[in-house]
């Protein structure tokens, strides 16, 4: 039955009208199925639906909490005007690379070329963006076969491509226990349960995955070695050693998140450590814009049919156009430039934050566009994003990462990639304040 969804759309409305707010509690469950003369089932599938779609976040033993909402334009730091500050989604799209993609893209759009990107091309895409694509991500010493590169049309697409070629419906994927928000939601669609995977500075613990796998067997690791999302570590040679070890002895194949490689292009991946088990996945979503992407698996050759056959039941083949436009960035030395100029962008954020947040506990690279933030004693996350909302900044708290509800830190992710370096400093100026403050004065009316 799908009247669960009604009533879920019902809640997104008034979500969408701002009539509840981020940070609003929601009603216990059973008080819900009352009110709405609903069965306590279909109370609980509502609520689980409203968290799959973004919109809350439930805590065990607090309730269920508004996360997000898009009400009418409020004051964004508290000052006049309708501007927000979205610190939430990350992603740089610098002012000076929009010429310089484009210009690239030129001869492309001649007739008797753009002829060829409006043929379809399969998983394996061309014999140049299969080359292109290794080149780009060739680093430490480790160049990976052109031959077993596939293409898909993101890299989200190529973590599902993954996931459903090595993970059956109803068995298990190790994932760090505060992982990529998308990968949470793409488990639930195939059917696949995420294994939590403990953590420490240096990224995730081996012994742990191993202790997992004993207690009962996972399939496949997801796992993201180099500028962790969301806590910021990146592994040190040591421990991809050590993980490499591990997977090989417990004989699973690893999916290696690599798309913020590009911001440490010293960092070995551990697909050089361990190339006969791990798919390295990237694309261009960081590199360039979301909305001009292109994925990228570099596949051990003996899964690379498998592989390859997952992106096309899937269909998550990249567009022959996307294919000729990655081609022709990377191989004219374009995205390179653009790649540099975002190393700079996000060391020039990272002094921003060191100086406008001195004093508080904010971990993470400074190579990095996130950050990780643990809040003062007085806050608690979700109480502290809807503050910043009331200011017009959004931020991601910690339940968004967390694979167990209610296992979640006091803490917030931030993105610094966004906003003009003026607006970043100015929103974290009022975060500066507002952590400094009580929940019980900002919160106020």
């Amino acid at each position: 039955m799908d009247d669960y969804r009604v009533v879920a759309d019902e809640l997104a409305a008034e979500i969408e009208a701002g009539r509840l707010r981020p940070g609003d509690r929601l009603p216990p469950q059973r008080r819900f199925a009352r009110d709405r003369g609903i069965a306590g089932s279909t109370a609980a599938r509502v609520y689980s639906e409203l968290t799959r779609r973004g919109l809350a976040v439930g805590e065990v033993g607090r309730g269920t909490f508004v996360r997000a909402a898009r009400p009418a334009p409020e004051p964004a730091l508290a000052e006049p005007g309708d501007a927000r500050v979205d610190l939430e989604l990350n992603f740089a799209v610098l002012p000076s690379q929009s010429a310089k993609l484009a210009y690239a893209l030129e001869p492309l759009l001649r007739a008797d070329v753009f002829t060829d990107a409006l043929y379809p091309a399969g998983a394996a895409g061309t014999k140049a963006v299969r080359e292109a694509a290794a080149g780009l991500l060739a680093r430490g010493g480790w160049t990976p076969d052109p031959g077993s590169v596939l293409i898909t049309g993101n890299g989200r697409q190529g973590i599902a491509a993954a996931v459903s070629a090595f993970v059956p419906t109803g068995e298990r994927l190790a994932v760090e226990a505060l992982t990529y928000p998308v990968v949470k939601a793409m488990a639930t669609r195939l059917g696949v349960e995420l294994v939590p995977i403990a953590t420490d500075a240096d990224g995730l613990v081996p012994a742990a995955l191993a202790a997992a796998h004993a207690a009962a067997p996972v399939r496949a690791l997801y796992v993201q070695p180099t500028l962790h999302n969301p806590l910021g570590p990146t592994m040190s040679a040591a421990r991809r050693a050590e993980l490499a070890d591990t997977v090989r002895r417990l004989d699973l194949p690893v999916i290696e998140d690599g798309i913020y490689t590009f911001l440490r292009p010293d960092t070995e991946p551990l697909a050089a450590l361990a190339p006969e088990r791990t798919v390295f996945v990237d694309s261009l979503s960081k590199r360039v814009a979301p909305g001009l992407t292109a994925g990228f698996l570099a596949t051990p050759a003996q899964w690379t049919s498998r592989l390859a056959a997952a992106v096309r039941s899937g269909g998550w083949a990249a567009s022959r156009f996307a294919m000729e436009a990655a081609t022709r960035w990377i191989a004219g030395g374009v995205l390179a430039e653009v790649e540099d100029a975002k190393r700079a962008d996000a060391a020039k954020r990272a002094k921003i934050v060191d100086e406008r947040l001195a004093g508080f506990r904010v971990l993470g690279d400074p190579a990095a566009y996130h950050r990780w933030w643990e809040l003062p004693e007085q806050w608690r996350a979700e109480t502290f994003v809807a503050a910043a909302a009331r200011r017009g900044i959004a931020l991601s708290p910690a339940a968004a990462f967390a694979v167990l509800p209610g296992h979640a830190p006091n803490a917030v992710r931030f993105a610094v990639s966004a906003p003009p370096e003026e607006t970043l400093a100015a929103a974290l100026d009022a975060l500066a304040g507002l952590a400094a403050g009580s929940p019980e004065d900002t919160l106020v009316e």
